[in-house]
C-alpha cells in the first residue's frame, strides 16, 4: 500500500527522493520569494529618493523664478536704456539714476522681507514679491514720462528686493543636506538666466520704433512672475519657519517629503527644534532679533563679517556695471553699431549663464572656498586686463577682441564662485532665529553697493577713464582673495544646525588642518 504512490517507477526510494526534491523546491520558492521582496523594497526605495529629488527640484526652481525678474531687468535695461533716452530725452544723471535706483531701492525689500517672512512664512513671502514686481513692471511698460517711470521702477526694485532675499534662505531651510550647496545656487542661475533672456530680448525687439521697444522688452519681465501663481499649489512651507510657529507635526511632514533618508527625519527635526530654542514643542521666551544683531555675540559677529561682507564685495568688484553697462563698454573698445553692441552683450549672457551652470555642478563636490579662490583670483585677473586693453589698445581689433573676452571672462570668473556662493553662504551660516534678518541685512549690503556701482559708473568713468574704473575694480576684486581667505569657512557636506559649530572656533579656519580636522568631526557626527 505504500508503494502505490510510485507503482510507475515501482522503487521507493525514488519516492523519497522525488518527496525530498520537492522539499527543495519549496525551501527555493521560500529565498526566492524573499529575494523578489528585496528586490521589490530596493526599487521602491530608490523610486521614492527619485521622486524626493524631483519633488526638492522643483521646489528649488519655483522659489528662484523671482530671481529671473532681477536678472532680467539687469539685463534688458542696458539695451533699453539706449531706446528710452532716446524716446523721452532722459539726460546722463537720469539715466544712471534710473538703472542704479532699483539697486537701491531694492533694499527697502530686502530689509522688510526678512520680518514679514518670520510672520506670513517664507512660501508666502515670495508671493507677495512677485506682486510688487508684476504692479511695476506693468506702470514702468505705460509709462509716459520719465517721472512715472522712476515710480514704476522703485515698485519694481521693492519686490525684487524681497525677491532675492527670500529665495535662498527658502531653498536652505528645505533642502536635503548632501544637495544644499547645489540646489540654493538656484537663485542665481536664474539670474543669470533671467540677463540672458534680457539680452535676447534687446535684441529682439531693437527693430521696433523708438516709442514701442524700449516698452515691449520691459512688459516680458512680467511673464516669469505669473509662473510663481502656480508654484504656490507645489511647494511647500520651510520647515524650520514652522518649527519657529510651533507646528513640529507639519514641520515633520514636510521633512518626509524633502529627506531620502526617513530615519534621519526625527534627528534634523530635534536640531531644528533645539536650533529654533524650543524644547517640548514650546516656544522659549522671544529674543529681540535685531538686538542681538546689533549687539553680538563673537560668534555672531563673525557670522555678520562673514555674510555682510561677502555680499558687498560681490558687487563692489563691479559685476552689475560690467552688465548694465557693457554697450558702453564695447562702444569705449571700438564698436559702434548698435545691432553689434546688442549682440555682443548676448555673448556675454551666454557665458554668464553656463558658467552658473558648472558652479552648480561642483560646489557640493569640490566646495565653496575652492571655488571662491579660483573665482576671486579669474576676476581679478580678467579687470586688470581689461583696464589695460581700454587704456592703451585703442580702438582696433585687437582692443575690441580682448575687451569682449576680458568681458566674458569676467562675468565666467564670476558665475562660477562669488556670484552663487555669496547666497549659499549667506543662507547657510545663521542660526535659525536670525537668519531670515541676518539674511535681510546682507541683502541690503549687496543692493546698496550694486546702486552705488551703478549709479556712479558713467560719472567716474568720465572722470578717471573706463579704463581707470576698471582698474579700481581689480583692486576690490584684489582684496576680496584675501577676504575668501580670512574670513570664509568651508560649509560643504555639513547641516545647517552645525555649520554654527564652525563659528565657535573661527580664529583658527586660516590654520587649515584644524579646519579640515573641524569639518571631518562635524561630518561623521552627521
Amino acid at each position: 500500500m505504500g508503494l502505490v504512490g510510485v507503482q510507475e517507477n515501482g522503487k521507493g526510494e525514488i519516492a523519497l527522493s522525488l518527496g525530498n526534491k520537492s522539499k527543495y523546491k519549496r525551501m527555493d520558492s521560500e529565498l526566492s520569494d524573499e529575494f523578489d521582496d528585496k528586490a521589490s523594497n530596493h526599487y521602491n526605495e530608490l523610486e521614492r529618493k527619485k521622486s524626493i529629488r524631483k519633488y526638492v527640484l522643483a521646489c528649488a526652481i519655483f522659489a528662484s523664478l523671482n530671481n529671473v525678474l532681477l536678472g532680467y531687468d539687469v539685463g534688458v535695461m542696458s539695451g533699453a536704456i539706449i531706446f528710452i533716452q532716446e524716446d523721452l530725452k532722459i539726460s546722463e544723471v537720469q539715466e544712471e539714476v534710473l538703472v542704479g535706483i532699483l539697486s537701491i531701492i531694492s533694499l527697502l525689500g530686502s530689509l522688510a522681507g526678512g520680518r514679514t517672512s518670520d510672520i506670513i512664512g517664507r512660501k508666502w513671502t515670495i508671493a507677495f514679491a512677485a506682486v510688487i514686481f508684476q504692479i511695476g513692471a506693468a506702470i514702468m511698460t505705460f509709462a509716459p514720462s520719465f517721472q512715472i517711470l522712476m515710480i514704476g521702477r522703485v515698485l519694481a526694485g521693492v519686490g525684487i528686493g524681497f525677491g532675492v532675499m527670500i529665495a535662498p534662505v527658502y531653498i536652505a531651510e528645505i533642502s536635503p543636506t548632501v544637495d544644499r550647496g547645489s540646489l540654493t545656487s538656484f537663485p542665481e542661475i536664474f539670474i543669470n538666466l533671467g540677463i540672458l533672456l534680457g539680452y535676447v530680448s534687446n535684441y529682439a525687439f531693437s527693430g521696433l520704433s523708438v516709442h514701442i521697444n524700449w516698452r515691449v522688452m520691459l512688459a516680458v519681465g512680467i511673464l516669469p512672475s505669473v509662473f510663481i501663481g502656480f508654484a504656490l499649489f507645489i511647494i511647500p512651507e520651510s520647515p524650520r519657519w514652522l518649527v519657529m510657529q510651533n507646528r513640529v507635526e507639519d514641520a515633520r511632514s514636510v521633512l518626509l517629503k524633502t529627506n531620502e533618508n526617513e530615519n534621519d527625519v526625527d534627528e534634523r527635526l530635534s536640531e531644528i527644534v533645539a536650533a529654533a530654542g524650543m524644547s517640548n514643542g514650546e516656544k522659549n521666551e522671544e529674543k529681540a532679533v535685531w538686538r542681538e544683531l546689533l549687539s553680538p555675540s563673537p560668534p555672531l559677529r563673525q557670522m555678520l563679517i562673514t555674510g555682510f561682507g561677502i555680499q558687498c564685495f560681490q558687487q563692489i568688484t563691479g559685476i552689475d556695471a560690467t552688465v548694465y553697462y557693457s554697450p558702453e563698454i564695447f562702444k569705449e573698445a571700438g564698436i559702434e553699431n548698435n545691432s553689434k553692441l546688442l549682440a555682443a552683450t548676448v555673448a556675454v549672457g551666454v557665458t554668464k549663464t553656463a558658467f552658473i551652470l558648472i558652479a552648480t555642478f561642483l560646489v557640493d563636490r569640490v566646495g565653496r572656498k575652492p571655488l571662491l579662490y579660483v573665482s576671486t583670483i579669474g576676476m581679478t585677473v580678467c579687470l586688470l586686463t581689461l583696464s589695460l586693453t581700454l587704456g592703451f589698445l585703442g580702438h582696433g581689433q585687437l582692443g575690441i577682441a580682448l575687451a569682449v573676452l576680458c568681458v566674458c571672462g569676467n562675468v565666467a570668473f564670476f558665475s562660477v564662485g562669488m556670484g552663487p556662493i555669496c547666497w549659499i553662504l549667506t543662507s547657510e551660516i545663521f542660526p535659525l532665529r536670525l537668519r531670515a534678518q541676518a539674511s535681510a541685512l546682507g541683502a541690503v549690503g549687496n543692493r546698496v553697493c550694486s546702486g552705488l556701482v551703478a549709479m556712479s559708473f558713467l560719472s567716474l568713468s568720465r572722470t578717471i577713464t573706463v579704463g581707470g574704473t576698471f582698474f579700481l575694480f581689480a583692486l576690490l576684486s584684489a582684496l576680496s582673495v584675501l577676504f575668501a581667505y580670512k574670513c570664509v569657512p568651508e560649509t560643504k557636506g555639513k547641516s545647517l544646525e552645525q555649520i554654527e559649530l564652525l563659528f565657535e572656533n573661527h580664529n583658527e579656519w586660516p590654520g587649515s588642518e584644524v579646519e579640515m580636522g573641524d569639518s571631518e568631526h562635524l561630518v561623521r557626527k552627521a
